[in-house]
């Protein structure tokens, strides 16, 4: 890919991708070391870390409208920086905290956190970015994402390798660090526009919206593409092939770099609602190939063959998750209200938190209890689901004509 195929923004955006760039580093160092961190230096066991970050989660899930909601009536930038700010306290806080309790409360702070700036972020591009940059900017953002966590896991490799507490200890304090700096820089964005809510509108009227529910239920369901790469594709690996077992490495360096290298390319394609819906099922057609290749490599394959099939299927995964996200941002916004883009993304944007909490249980059973049948069957699912996409959209479009004439109540944001 030529380098100039991936123009950075200017700007504001370019702030946010800095922002974003920030967060990911030190969530990558996050993901890589935390496990280890909470039962080796805070003290707790397997089942209490499984326990906390799953009540973490599920109240993240919960609190994404309301966060999204503030951010639409008090000004996304300053949400954003405040979320920002709380998630550093949050990640701060595990340094000091040796108790089960305190590390309930503290990843609870972290999920909640996490969600509502995520969808203040997204309401802030929305605000920024007209609506025929953003699933292009948000293509660049996503890119400098995996870049970020590319760095992040390397920085907690390096802990990993000392694996002292000392080591732990300065990884989290480099993730506190890097939301400090991420909010500082969001900060240096322009104010965005606020709403105000008529006499009689629901104060959280996306969760009235029943075919943007839809839509974000079928992108929570494609979403379960995620596990596969994390975390049933080593357990098969490991346990159903001869493939070497560098190749677990491979799954998240093929697609941490696709998504790095090609993710804007990918989204050049999506210009509408249309396109979109065809991205996602893109998406489908991708994420059932690959996993047809998974099944095959339970055959007795020699170890080279069986890696580079292994190889072969992360790298199809990777297309389906560039397909879902460019088709999934382009629908996320596009059928948003504007004076509601933060509740909006709130609620589109639960379907990672679904993913974590639902995807290791589900897809553990199926896939390594069924076997190849099981992998069949979960991309028979992403198949299915995506060519529900495109019947979901023309669905929501029809019933926003109908309140097309209605102008949202706007009012500056203050910009201190």
């Amino acid at each position: 890919m030529r380098l100039g195929q991936m123009v950075p923004p200017a700007g504001a955006p370019r702030k946010l991708a800095m922002a974003q760039f920030a967060n990911s580093v030190g969530d990558g160092a996050f993901v890589v070391t935390s496990a280890l961190f909470f039962t080796r230096v805070v003290g707790l066991s397997t089942a209490e870390v499984g326990l906390g970050l799953t009540i973490a989660w599920l109240l993240g899930f919960v609190a994404g409208v309301p966060l999204g909601n503030l951010a639409d009536r008090h000004g996304a930038r300053g949400a954003a920086v405040l979320l920002a700010l709380t998630t550093a306290a949050s990640v701060a806080s595990f340094l000091v905290v040796r108790s089960f309790a305190g590390f309930l409360i503290a990843a609870i702070v972290y999920a909640c956190s996490q969600t509502g700036l995520t969808a203040a972020r997204q309401a802030l591009l929305a605000g920024l970015v007209p609506p025929a940059e953003r699933t292009r900017i948000r293509a660049f953002l996503q890119s400098t994402v995996n870049a970020g966590l590319a760095i992040g896991a390397l920085l907690g490799g390096v802990a990993l390798r000392f694996d002292s507490t000392a080591a732990y200890l300065i990884v989290f304090a480099i993730d506190a660090l890097s939301f400090l700096v991420a909010a500082a820089l969001i900060h240096r964005v322009p104010p965005v526009a606020v709403s105000v809510r008529s006499a009689g509108e629901p104060r959280l009227a996306v969760l009235r919206d029943r075919p943007y529910a839809v839509l974000a239920l079928i992108n929570a369901v494609m979403l379960l593409f995620m596990p596969l790469i994390s975390l049933i594709g080593p357990l098969w690996i490991v346990t159903r092939t001869d493939a070497p077992s560098w190749v677990v490495a491979s799954l998240m360096i093929v697609n941490t770099l696709g998504v790095t290298l090609f993710q804007v390319r990918i989204a050049h394609a999506v210009k509408d609602l249309p396109t979109a819906a065809r991205s996602v099922r893109y998406a489908g057609i991708a994420m059932l190939a690959a996993c047809a290749v998974f099944a095959t490599t339970a055959a007795d394959l020699s170890p080279a063959l069986a890696a580079a099939a292994l190889v072969l299927a992360a790298a199809l995964l990777t297309l389906g998750e560039m397909k879902l996200a460019s088709g999934a941002w382009e629908i996320s916004f596009g059928l948003a209200p504007a004076d509601k883009q933060g509740q909006y993304q709130g609620f589109f944007g639960t379907g990672p938190a679904i993913a974590r909490m639902l995807g290791p249980a589900l897809l553990t059973t199926v896939v390594l209890g069924w076997g190849p049948i099981g992998w069949i069957v979960v991309g028979a699912l992403f198949l299915g689901t995506s060519c529900a996409t495109g019947p979901a959209v023309r669905w929501a479009a029809r019933t926003r004509a109908v309140n097309e004439d209605a102008t949202p109540s706007l009012v500056e944001e203050n910009a201190a």
